[in-house]
């Protein structure tokens, strides 16, 4: 049963501990002193490393005495960060915090600190592409109620992303050698520094996952294929995240620094100088650049998305695309539980509100022709509660097919378990409109309902979904396999079986339940 965070608190203790004595913990570059919520051991903007820009991340600069960390540390700058509508601002209820190009810290959520305990680590990548984001843009991501439900360490990090991380400098000179991708090595960092120091946070180094959800779950992704990374995570999570089916080969990131050159007006005797240009102006061209490349590729040389800020292969840190045999043989043993929402991105798409049977069937013919009818009768056996026009409109055919696809890849006989799920819970909120859409996953996992009611509506259906699907991601953290008290059984995925969790308000295990629908979407 769902216990409300603070019923087991005394109403005479305050929720909040915090002085000079309180909650402090010593780490290779000094002590820092965070602070104590409702139980658990908090510590925010803790400095993982440090980087001039351009240049690979350093061990940060150690310091005397006890450092405060009871405040969110600086997110990286960008320029592209999502732009929503009153409602769906409504429902994320975003939080930029405040940036600087100084952002590489991290933010720690425990019961206890030290003590020779060893907990399992979870260490949450943020959304947003490798362009956007942070840490703390939305509410879902507080890690307080996961660590205290499940006994784990909650860790999440800030890193340098768009322009910032992955302008390829390397053909100006040998200090850019890895500015590609500084980003990533960010990342691979931030999982060092907890390798290095999580113990005495009262973590086990050696039982680390990483997850993430959208551009989060496509870094883990990217960590997977990173020669530098292994060892330093033992399980993975992708959520809606696998859309990073290729990285940008150096020959085309190289491309995108002499055009953003151009549209700075500068030489390539100058590029020096974009250490000190503005981030604005920076950023701009730099946007500029990868619109004119793209113009030039074909699709099979960009991810799914097109050619955007991300990983490039280098030869150097990322040496192999995705699927490489090299690549697939880096994470061969570390298990992996990867899905998406029934929904994802459609909600955002106009049209589909509201609409009469008839419209919804002449715009799916436009799109489906002669299969129409086919299409019909797939989504209804997939999902046999379909009954309004829009939800024939808007079943996502584009983040599940990735999912499957890397379920497939990594699957493989001898391998790390793989375990599926598809998030297909219904929001409340303003008539449905949200549905399972993108990141609707994410309260549920961090068991952050309350938190984010605006989303879910913070009924008694979605406290009970939570208290399942966040126990399912903690054993997992723990063991390797999701499979828990008040689930189905959950088998292994394999490309056979297609075996799925469907996560709502009764979950069930199905297999290969949509495969006519998938096959239809892909023009089968």
């Amino acid at each position: 049963m769902h216990l409300w965070p603070l019923i087991a608190l005394s109403q005479n203790e305050p929720a909040i501990a915090a002085g000079k004595d309180i909650a402090v913990v010593q780490t290779e570059y000094g002590a820092v002193r965070g602070y104590i919520h409702n139980g658990i051991y908090t510590f925010k903007g803790i400095p993982y490393a440090k980087a001039a820009r351009f240049m690979p991340p350093e061990k940060p600069a150690p310091w005397a005495g006890i450092r405060s960390c009871l405040a969110y540390g600086p997110v990286c700058p960008t320029t592209q960060s999502t732009s929503f509508s009153d409602e769906f601002a409504f429902a994320f209820q975003q939080n930029p915090g405040h940036s600087d190009e100084d952002c590489l810290n991290l933010n720690i959520w425990t019961k206890k600190t030290g003590n020779g305990e060893k907990k399992p680590v979870m260490v949450f990548l943020h959304g947003g592409g490798f362009a956007s984001g942070s840490s703390i843009e939305y509410p879902s991501y507080d890690g307080e109620n996961l660590s205290r439900k499940g006994g784990v360490i909650l860790v999440s990090i800030n890193h340098r992303l768009n322009v910032l991380g992955f302008l390829d400098l390397s053909a100006y000179g040998k200090k850019y050698k890895y500015s590609a991708n500084a980003g990533a090595m960010d990342i691979v960092a931030a999982l060092n520094w907890v390798k290095e120091n999580i113990a005495n946070f009262g973590g086990d180094p050696d039982n680390v996952t990483i997850f993430g959800q959208s551009g989060g779950g496509a870094k883990v992704s990217c960590l997977m294929n990173i020669p530098s990374a292994k060892g330093l995570f033992q399980k993975a999570i992708v959520q809606s995240g696998s859309y990073l089916t290729r990285f940008t080969e150096d020959s085309i990131a190289k491309k995108v620094s002499v055009v953003l050159l151009a549209e700075l007006n500068l030489q390539p005797s100058q590029a020096d100088s974009l250490q000190k240009i503005p981030y604005e102006r920076l950023s701009a061209a730099g946007l500029k650049a990868l619109k004119k490349v793209e113009k030039t590729l074909k699709t099979a040389d960009m991810a799914a998305f097109g050619l955007e800020w991300g990983p490039v292969r280098d030869d150097n840190f990322l040496p192999y695309q995705p699927g490489d045999a090299k690549a697939i043989a880096l994470s061969k043993n570390v298990p992996l539980l990867v899905g998406t929402c029934k929904n994802e991105y459609n909600p955002f798409i106009p049209g589909a509100r509201g609409i009469s049977m008839d419209s919804a069937r002449a715009k799916l013919h436009r799109k489906y022709g002669d299969k129409t009818e086919a299409y019909f009768a797939a989504v209804k056996k997939a999902y046999p509660e379909t009954v309004k026009p829009s939800d024939y409109m808007d079943v996502d055919l584009i983040f599940r097919p990735l999912a499957v696809a890397q379920a497939d890849n990594k699957a493989i006989p001898g391998a790390a378990p793989v375990y599926m799920y598809l998030f297909k819970w219904q929001s409340p909120v303003l008539d449905t409109l949200f549905k399972a859409f993108h990141c609707m996953d994410l309260p549920f996992v961090f068991d952050n309902i309350q938190r984010c009611e605006e989303m879910t509506g913070g009924g008694k259906d979605a406290y009970a979904l939570a208290d399942q699907v966040s126990q399912a991601w903690i054993n997992f953290a723990k063991t390797g396999n999701p499979n828990s008290k008040g689930l189905p059984a959950w088998p292994e995925y394999t490309p056979e079986n297609g075996a799925v969790m469907l996560f709502d308000n009764k979950c069930e295990v199905r297999y290969h339940h949509d495969k006519e629908l998938l096959a239809i979407g892909a023009g089968e």
